[in-house]
């Protein structure tokens, strides 16, 4: 499947991707709706990670504009901010109804559009033990498959074997991880993403000992360490994002092109400039 993708993604400052054919938003920070204009009101299902301003204040506007098309927003269950927006929105804008806010738990499974859903996967970006603060995401396309020792059979006997039998007796199911976007987390498991077609990925700093300096607040990834995952797994496309706006772009392009020759990378790997909105991120020419 060709996905159109579109985003913006900088740390401290804002966080969105679009998905166009799919109608979904992961993250909503500033500037979501003043870069999508019209598109903004074809998203149906938004999908915030946690409650970081810069992924979340995006939903102002968002709200204001759109909510009589009755979009859902879905939110990690222990996250109060989320209750408290609505509520403000509620008294804020009493006019703009419709918006579904929807508390979601660690592998919740929602059903986005036809055969494609979207699953959530707590992470480690915000520790509070008995407590779910933060959302990973992975979408999948789900389809059935006729069995091997049905494929050569008429269509006549087709149709009376599944009159018989049903139709999981002729056919597998076939899941596609068609997109994983990590929100923001460290890297903790090699195998989460493992089989994605497309990663989005966070990579806030460049080395693994600038995360340890930041031990006190919310985890985060390293550029260095995204590369060590990705060359130990099997991915299709590779999205940078979330990038700190401390390091100038040209020693995050050269970083890059470093792990991808270090790893022997052969996959395309786009990246988000910092301070800068992305249209068709995957229509661009790839970093390396």
């Amino acid at each position: 499947m060709k996905l159109t993708i579109h985003g913006y993604s900088t740390a401290l400052y804002a966080t969105w991707y679009y998905i166009e054919e799919l109608g979904i938003l992961f993250d909503a920070g500033d500037g979501v709706c003043s870069n999508l204009l019209g598109k903004a009101g074809k998203i149906k299902h938004a999908f915030i990670s946690h409650a970081d301003r810069d992924h979340l204040t995006g939903l102002l506007q968002f709200n204001q504009l759109f909510a009589g098309l009755k979009p859902t927003i879905y939110y990690p269950k222990d996250s109060g901010s989320f209750p408290f927006l609505n509520d403000f929105f509620t008294k804020f804008d009493p006019h703009n109804k419709g918006t579904n806010w929807q508390a979601i738990e660690d592998c919740s499974i929602i059903s986005v559009k036809n055969s494609m859903q979207v699953e959530a996967i707590e992470n480690g970006h915000v520790v509070q033990p008995g407590l779910l603060k933060s959302l990973s995401f992975k979408v999948y396309e789900t389809k059935r498959k006729l069995k091997s020792e049905f494929v050569n059979l008429h269509k006549d006997e087709l149709i009376q074997i599944k009159k018989q039998h049903g139709d999981q007796f002729l056919t597998n199911e076939i899941k596609r991880n068609i997109l994983s976007y990590s929100g923001d987390t460290p890297i903790e498991d090699y195998e989460r993403y493992h089989n994605s077609e497309i990663l989005i990925h966070e990579a806030t700093f460049l080395t693994k000992e600038e995360t340890n300096t930041k031990a006190f607040k919310n985890k985060h990834s390293s550029l260095d360490a995204v590369f060590e995952m990705v060359a130990n797994i099997k991915i299709d496309k590779l999205i940078l994002g979330h990038f700190s706006s401390r390091y100038d772009q040209h020693e995050i392009d050269n970083e890059i092109k470093k792990h991808i020759q270090q790893y022997n990378i052969k996959i395309p790997v786009h990246r988000i400039p910092v301070g800068k909105a992305v249209k068709n991120i995957l229509a661009r020419e790839p970093i390396n």
